[in-house]
């Protein structure tokens, strides 16, 4: 869930979210339906180019948009993030919530004819997400033994019911490795790991570095009549302008990522030769945003964070930033995650004057010179200028009310170390994702037990509120939903009084494809879709 996977991609950062539109320009969403039609290879570009080919121990997206073809989760999501079967046909929790079982498609086999079943899916879960994956560490926490009465059934076991754990088991969050292939071999270093052994629709064929991977149509594939398509290609194509040429001169169908920039987007406003898919990435549910260091004497003080909240205005960010992509984030759970988004919250509206009056309150007073404070705000220069334009705006926006900021953009490695193991910084930004359940992907930002020294993505702020730490970690085993949701809900007041963490923007993925690109079902979370549904219609004479 790295920060760097969404801004250092050359992606424009905060664009058009798919609930909320509002008035936006050309938000022509791809739509499914259709005949498909067999045959045709896809051209797909990603960038940057993965480092391995699969996605069981790692969360990085341009791995896990390449694999997910190749191997496969439990379920996948549909837009509205529910789960809908994959791997699995059907599962159930028992009502204590402390059992939780699967029953596994039949007749599915592994790319070298195997026979994949329960034996699969124990290994990957005790040997590789429960002790390798970055996110699987926690989701997988309460899990204390994986039963397998048949070879179709799996039987998780928890120490406390773990409600968040259907939200975790695609081929994103869990990617189920082939057992005959790893056990008793070390899962990191596996030359397997680049050149991948699944269930999926495409086998993999070559991997020619520097320049693209090529599956081809698994003919044994366990959906009949799928995958349509006779291949995929990804094309990894590094610089943003390539990539925008490429799509227009058809030599890729589809750019992943938001791997178009924003400001080329006019380009493809055509309907009859191109769509935008803003649903891809729902899954992720991103948003951009500023965190304090509390450490800091200044920070300690939640006046001053509560002014800084005053002083940052949201809708000129989205208007000049975003060039009016996105939506205004008003607190830790975005609003396309409504199984838990608390609307009723505290806010901040803006208001200088109201910025100015915490600050004073404060004891952070003008000197002579106008100035209440001097502070530096980190950012990842590797995001080239979309990272350095929504820093410059903040710095501008604290100006306003006296506040000078250095800007510090470094490579991601710098930037990493000083956030998070030097805890040498006053204030950052990052785009972080939520995912559908905020145990999962909002709590690691304000849970004591998450503030690690050197481990990215965690509690960097050094916030610490025993209140808050006890209601996330009742939520977190509650099984009853109105209870949970309560619960959560508390939360999220708690975090907007206290505001560690600015929540500014709720982002989306931006998918560009050709208008013969087509899928049968749009899902929540189509950055890594299979594919074994999409095809190519074709070529006008």
């Amino acid at each position: 869930m790295k920060r760097r996977e969404f801004i250092a991609s050359a992606a424009p950062l905060g664009l058009l979210f798919s609930l909320g539109l509002g008035d936006v320009p050309f938000a022509n969403a791809q739509t499914a339906g259709g005949t498909p039609v067999p045959g045709g290879v896809l051209n797909v570009a990603v960038s940057p180019e993965p480092t391995l080919l699969t996605s069981a121990f790692i969360t990085t997206m341009n791995i896990g948009q390449v694999s997910s073809k190749i191997l496969e989760g439990l379920v996948s999501y549909d837009l509205n993030l529910q789960p809908v079967p994959a791997l699995a046909t059907s599962w159930s929790t028992a009502p204590d919530g402390l059992t939780v079982t699967f029953r596994l498609r039949q007749n599915v086999k592994w790319h070298d004819g195997k026979q994949f079943g329960a034996a699969d899916v124990q290994y990957t879960l005790l040997e590789v997400w429960k002790k390798l994956h970055p996110f699987g560490r926690a989701a997988f926490a309460n899990v204390t033994a994986v039963d397998t009465p048949d070879p179709h059934t799996v039987v998780i076991r928890l120490s406390s019911p773990a409600p968040y754990l259907i939200n975790y088991i695609n081929t994103y969050g869990a990617q189920i490795l082939p057992r005959h292939l790893y056990e008793g071999k070390d899962v990191l270093t596996n030359p397997v790991n680049n050149a991948p052994v699944g269930t999926g629709p495409f086998v993999f064929k070559e991997w020619v570095k520097g320049s693209h991977v090529r599956l081809a149509r698994n003919p044994d594939y366990w959906q009949k009549g799928q995958p349509y398509l006779d291949g995929v290609v990804f094309r990894f194509i590094p610089d943003a302008a390539a990539r925008t040429v490429a799509l227009e001169a058809g030599e890729i169908d589809v750019a992943l990522g938001s791997s178009i920039p924003l400001s080329n987007l006019n380009k493809f406003q055509d309907k009859s030769r191109y769509s935008i898919n803003l649903d891809d990435g729902r899954y992720l549910a991103t948003i951009f945003l500023t965190q304090f260091n509390v450490r800091k004497p200044y920070f300690a003080d939640k006046r001053v964070r509560q002014a800084f909240a005053h002083a940052i205005d949201r809708n000129a960010l989205l208007k000049v930033v975003f060039l009016g992509y996105g939506k205004p984030a008003t607190g830790p759970v975005p609003s396309s995650v409504v199984n838990y988004y608390a609307a009723q919250t505290r806010q901040y509206p803006y208001d200088l004057k109201k910025a100015a009056a915490l600050l004073d309150e404060a004891g952070l007073k003008p000197g002579k010179d106008g100035k209440r404070l001097r502070i530096a705000l980190d950012y990842d220069a590797g995001g080239g200028v979309t990272a350095t334009r929504p820093a410059e705006f903040i710095k501008q926006s604290l100006a306003r009310v006296g506040i000078e900021v250095e800007l510090r953009g470094g490579d991601t490695a710098s930037y990493l170390r000083r956030v998070f193991t030097d805890q040498d910084y006053d204030l950052m930004i990052s785009s972080l994702h939520r995912l559908p359940d905020p145990t999962l992907g909002v709590q690691r930002l304000f849970w004591t037990r998450n503030i690690i020294k050197g481990a990215p993505w965690t509690n960097g702020s050094g916030y610490s509120n025993p209140r808050l730490d006890t209601i996330m970690e009742a939520a977190g085993r509650e099984a009853d939903v109105a209870r949970r949701r309560a619960l959560i809900t508390e939360w999220q007041q708690i975090v907007q009084e206290d505001v560690p963490v600015l929540d500014l923007v709720e982002q989306t993925w931006v998918t560009v494809s050709t208008a013969r690109f087509q899928k049968t079902a749009l899902q929540g979370d189509g950055l890594f879709a299979s594919y074994a549904d999409a095809w190519l219609t074709p070529k006008k004479a």
